[in-house]
């Protein structure tokens, strides 16, 4: 088996990448505005989106991994979907009895049928 040599970076390669991406930002913008640039229409975005799923799809490991991660990942929010609606069901403590109640608690949280606060007098 052959190794090639080494090559020095030269040119943009050489370049640190805040330099790389200004340059080729202001290209991309130079050619939007001279109209040369290439945009996508939807149906080349479909063909090219589905031509990656089918090059990602050949790698099996890899699909069973995302699927894996997928379904991890279900299962953690419907666990935390559960516990919501548990806690949501589930009322706080009362406050400690030398606390005075708002006056705009229902009476039904005191569990008598009459509220246990008394209007201010006017």
């Amino acid at each position: 088996m052959e190794t090639t040599p080494h090559k020095s970076k030269r040119g943009f390669a050489s370049m640190d990448p805040a330099k790389q991406k200004e340059i080729a930002s202001r290209g991309g913008k130079a050619a939007h505005a001279k109209g040369t640039a290439h945009e996508f229409t939807s149906e080349e975005a479909r063909g090219a989106g589905r031509k990656g799923g089918l090059a990602v799809s050949r790698d099996r490991a890899h699909m069973v991994a995302i699927g894996r991660e997928g379904g991890h990942m279900r299962a953690k929010k419907a666990k935390l979907r559960l516990l919501q609606s548990q806690s949501a069901t589930t009322a706080p403590p009362e406050a400690a009895s030398s606390e005075k109640k708002s006056p705009t608690e229902s009476p039904q949280s005191s569990g008598s049928d009459k509220p246990d606060w008394q209007p201010l007098s006017a």
